[in-house]
């Protein structure tokens, strides 16, 4: 029983630290994550992973911004 415990902790320290867009966002392309030129068009934001970051975990925002993970990858 303490193991189940345990792993059950360990399960959920992980989704806390993590970030959503890293972890379901899929392969992260480098059009996510080169920044834009001046004049080129801006990234557009995975709103719903944004919204998920800051009610589930703040700080993973900061990391999905960090990765590049945030924004929606090109098409």
């Amino acid at each position: 029983m303490r193991k189940f415990r345990n792993s059950i902790l360990v399960i959920m320290a992980s989704l806390m630290l993590s970030s959503c867009a890293t972890v379901f966002g899929g392969r992260v392309t480098q059009h996510q994550k080169t920044k834009p030129a001046p004049g080129e068009a801006q990234r557009e934001i995975r709103v719903v992973a944004l919204i998920a970051d800051i009610i589930l975990f703040w700080p993973g925002a900061v990391v999905d911004f960090a990765t590049g993970a945030i924004y929606k990858p090109k098409k």
